[in-house]
């Protein structure tokens, strides 16, 4: 059994979707929908020790060698996403549909979607294929649409509408790229198109498919400016929703990202022939500073958060651009450390409207008096987002910083540890929020649900713990930048 663990990874979600759908017993579909969360999480960590053990885990179907048929290649890079993937479902999928549209007795169509998603996800980083990837990618998407629009705000629906077209158009740039790519060396194996790239690299079609496949990544990255998708899906969606698909989507884009960058094109081509550095780098920049900004002058928590998370994904291409291994190692421990802090944090936001009813930050008022392990969470995960040491954030701004001045980038350096006072000023309008404000006349201290609590502080918690222990996560991810590097075509 243990050889099919690759293929087990995806099949088991895949399967249980459609059983949501035949069973429809809310008791029976959670119980089954949970469960299937946390094997996946155990097969994703057996992997991941086996890669770290005997190499990279190659899983051919029906035996079919590559190019001829279709196979799943574990390394040390995508098994340490499938991890944060897996993980990350395992935490929130527990709480169910939380504050949504689904009627009762119809919470079996969230599951459903849910676990989709997830078969979505965790497909596009197993997959060894370029065009698997892409349906992967696809299946993780319609399903997100309705994940979205399950949101109790009507604009939850404009919000997913607007998803579908922005993200139908990301689709659709990745799929003409990858039709060129074929075009140009009549496979679509990963391993096999970095071989065949090397003779029709010059051509201008391997330019303009690599042209059209980073604007698709980029529209489902959120890379500024092609972000315009992310801040409404994240604020009007449910928050259990929210909180996945922050911690995992765009983290699941960032990782296709690497895989054509240094995997399929080679780190040579891209950033010495067609030099990506010079248009990622200030796009990175525009983010970390455009997102943050934004976030300062948001009235929603929800929404504030989105914007956050634009900065983020800035730091994280910054830390791909540098094209170093060090950088690299920034960009991917960053990848798994926000998805803890994004995740946490809006579980903290459906804490908030578990018992608030509402988002909104002047709601908020007093909250460290009516909710104080709630207002908790929220300080201690805002300390992450600013990067305060002993927070993974710090982990991951550190090596950041580390990487730009090997690099002598010391206007680089600078411009991080300014937008980081950014990120100061929004956490501390909520702290002063919470804290210094006085409770509305009449509430009554009323903490939030320990189904949205406890998901919450488990990966605030996290997010401490690998800012202090930081040998498990800063060794996978320099293996994974060394392997990254090191393989490219």
């Amino acid at each position: 059994m243990s050889e099919h663990l690759p293929a087990l990874q995806v099949v088991i979600p895949l399967l249980a979707a459609p059983l949501c759908l035949l069973i429809r017993n809310h008791a029976v579909v959670r119980a089954m929908s949970i469960a299937v969360t946390f094997v996946g999480l155990g097969i994703s960590l057996s992997l991941l020790v086996r890669v770290q053990d005997v190499g990279t885990v190659v899983y051919e179907f029906g035996n079919w060698i590559r190019p001829l048929g279709i196979e799943y290649a574990v390394d040390i890079t995508n098994a340490f996403v499938l991890v944060i993937i897996s993980m990350i479902a395992a935490v929130v999928l527990p709480i169910g549909p939380g504050h949504s549209q689904v009627e009762k007795g119809r919470e079996y169509l969230f599951y459903a979607a849910f676990l989709l998603c997830l078969t979505g996800l965790l497909g596009v980083t197993i997959t060894g294929d370029v065009f698997n990837a892409y349906v992967f990618l696809e299946i993780a998407s319609l399903s997100t649409y309705i994940l979205i629009a399950l949101g109790r705000d009507r604009r939850a629906l404009m919000a997913a509408f607007s998803y579908l077209v922005v993200g139908t158009i990301g689709a659709s740039f990745l799929l003409i790229g990858i039709g060129l790519l074929y075009q140009m060396t009549g496979t679509l194996n990963m391993a096999d198109l970095a071989v065949r790239l090397e003779a029709v690299k010059e051509t201008r079609t391997v330019v303009v498919a690599f042209s059209f496949v980073m604007v698709g990544i980029s529209i489902k990255l959120a890379l500024l400016p092609l972000h315009q998708w992310l801040p409404n899906s994240y604020t009007y969606a449910p928050p259990v929703v929210s909180a996945f698909l922050s911690a995992t989507a765009t983290k699941v884009a960032y990782y296709l990202m690497l895989r054509f960058v240094f995997t399929i094109l080679g780190a040579a081509y891209v950033f010495e022939t067609l030099h990506l550095n010079l248009i990622l780098t200030p796009l990175s920049i525009a983010a970390m500073f455009i997102g943050s900004t934004a976030a300062i002058y948001q009235t929603d928590f929800k929404r504030l958060l989105a914007y956050s998370s634009i900065a983020q994904i800035g730091y994280m291409t910054l830390a791909l651009s540098l094209n170093t291994e060090l950088g690299v190692t920034a960009g991917i421990v960053h990848l798994f450390n926000h998805a803890l802090m994004k995740g946490g944090l809006f579980l903290v936001a459906g804490c908030i409207v578990a018992r608030l009813g509402s988002s909104a930050i002047a709601d908020m008022r007093g909250l460290g008096k009516r909710m104080p392990l709630t207002a908790a969470a929220l300080v201690v995960g805002g300390l992450g987002l600013i990067g305060v040491p002993g927070t993974a954030g710090f982990v991951s701004k550190w090596v950041l910083i580390s990487a730009a001045l090997e690099q002598e980038y010391f206007g680089v350096t600078l411009l991080i540890l300014l937008s980081s006072l950014l990120a100061l000023v929004y956490v501390w309008r909520l702290i002063e929020v919470m804290y210094l404000s006085e409770p509305p006349e009449g509430a009554e201290k009323n903490e939030a649900p320990l189904l949205f609590l406890v998901p919450a502080w488990i990966l605030v918690a996290a997010s401490i713990y690998f800012g202090i222990s930081t040998d498990s996560t800063l060794g996978v991810a320099s293996a994974a930048a060394r392997q990254l590097l090191g393989g490219g075509g």
